[in-house]
């Protein structure tokens, strides 16, 4: 009956990966039908990559993990698609630099399946994985390969390669936080010592809650980075309240975040400066809140329906394709499109989630719980930002804004996942059966 239910879940997701890629080229049709008013010539070899790197994809998780979750692949293919085609109607160069960013991505994704047979064998090398992240993520601060773009301190350029290390890092310390935690939550769930009217664990444990607080503050500080901090921090508070059950430490990272925060804003003009714009943009118009007032107008300019694709202007926003790409997507396919953006992000989160809820061994739930809330927050951070949620970051919306690191990331992240999913399949079958 496993075998079976299997093949039939392959099966299904071959399916939506064949919808995919025949939406993603529909698109790409409609773009140039937009632009130049005639049909791309490219347009048979642009639909034979895309259902060749999917079938690819498809194939591998057919082969290396063929109980997984049959809805994750198709859903990130379908917006790696939308993505590129929004990048491609805006930017040939990026356009053809993403096409090369996703093959890579896809190899990663193989690579990762042929590499990692078992996901609870990456619980071995927890310090490991905690080296290497921290390595990564302090990375941008080194004199000679660091590079601060745009203001931020995240890029680092080894020869002609430039990336951001901590796209890389977030995966490499959720491996870390999972492993740690499973060995850690019972003494993180006991209380042993009172605080005023509350019992409290022994205060030895916390010492991993404020190291992830000061990671975050000196990413927060020294790369000027508020999406990555807040993207961190948010994924340790949510794996420890996962691992020990306790609502308290919700309310301690809350309280740490809250302080960090105001200090930040207290202290830090680029912070101050996010604040102050995401408050009020039209003060600064013609400056700092130039890029989300300009947002904010293509939005309102799509309305329902969207203008159609290449029919709308985002290229007046300067940064459309990485930071808002979501306000272009809001122009040319309207609220419709957009509600299309969170609904798979949704989808994507509650996949996830539910391969958490049914893993038995406790890292591989720590594991899939801590990926999808990456997924989940990222694109929360930057979408909230977009629309003035949230105070804006420079934080890429998955899978759908142009950047190689991102790309590159979100497919490990994703052949992890299923890798999680194919190995607790046959255990979750067992109730059905019955």
């Amino acid at each position: 009956m496993t075998a079976v239910m299997a093949a039939v879940r392959r099966n299904a997701e071959l399916g939506l990966i064949i919808l995919a890629g025949l939406l993603t080229a529909g698109a790409y049709v409609l773009a140039s039908l937009g632009r130049t008013s005639s049909l791309p010539a490219n347009a048979g070899p642009f639909l034979g990559v895309v259902l060749g790197l999917l079938a690819v994809a498809h194939i591998a998780t057919r082969r290396l993990a063929p109980a997984a979750d049959g809805s994750l692949l198709p859903l990130a293919a379908l917006l790696n698609g939308l993505g590129y085609v929004f990048i491609a109607r805006l930017d040939h160069r990026l356009a053809g630099l993403q096409a090369v960013w996703t093959g890579v991505g896809i190899a990663a994704f193989v690579g990762t399946l042929l590499v990692v047979r078992r996901a609870r064998d990456l619980e071995r090398f927890r310090y490991t994985f905690a080296l290497l992240g921290i390595g990564l993520l302090l990375m941008p601060l080194l004199p000679v390969v660091g590079r601060n773009i745009n203001g931020a301190r995240l890029w680092v350029r080894l020869g002609p390669v430039t990336f951001q290390p901590g796209e890389f890092a977030k995966v490499t310390l959720c491996i870390f936080l999972a492993s740690y935690l499973v060995e850690k939550r019972e003494l993180l769930s006991v209380a042993t010592h009172r605080l005023g009217p509350a019992m409290v664990p022994d205060f030895k444990h916390f010492g991993p809650i404020l190291l992830a607080w000061g990671l975050s503050l000196v990413v927060l500080v020294a790369e000027r980075d508020l999406g990555s901090s807040l993207l961190f921090f948010a994924l340790f508070i949510a794996l420890l309240w996962v691992a020990t059950s306790r609502g308290a430490y919700l309310v301690l990272g809350a309280g740490l975040f809250g302080v960090g925060s105001f200090a930040a804003f207290e202290a830090f003009a680029h912070v101050h400066d996010r604040v102050r714009i995401w408050l009020n943009p039209w003060p600064s118009a013609s400056g700092k809140g130039f890029q989300t007032i300009q947002a904010l107008f293509a939005m309102s300019a799509g309305g329902i329906f969207g203008t159609g694709l290449a029919l709308g202007s985002p290229q007046r926003i300067p940064a459309v394709t990485t930071d808002f790409i979501f306000a272009a997507v809001g122009e040319e396919l309207g609220l419709l499109g957009t509600v299309a953006i969170v609904a798979a992000f949704l989808l994507m989160v509650g996949s996830g989630l539910r391969i958490a809820l049914r893993a038995e061994s406790p890292f591989e739930k720590l594991l899939a719980t801590g990926l999808t809330t990456i997924i989940g927050a990222q694109a929360f951070i930057i979408i909230g930002g977009v629309t003035r949620l949230v105070p804006l970051t420079g934080i890429t919306l998955p899978f759908v804004s142009y950047g190689g690191s991102s790309l590159l990331a979100n497919y490990v992240l994703l052949a992890l996942l299923l890798r999680v999913s194919d190995t607790d399949a046959p255990r979750a079958a067992v109730p059905e059966e019955a």
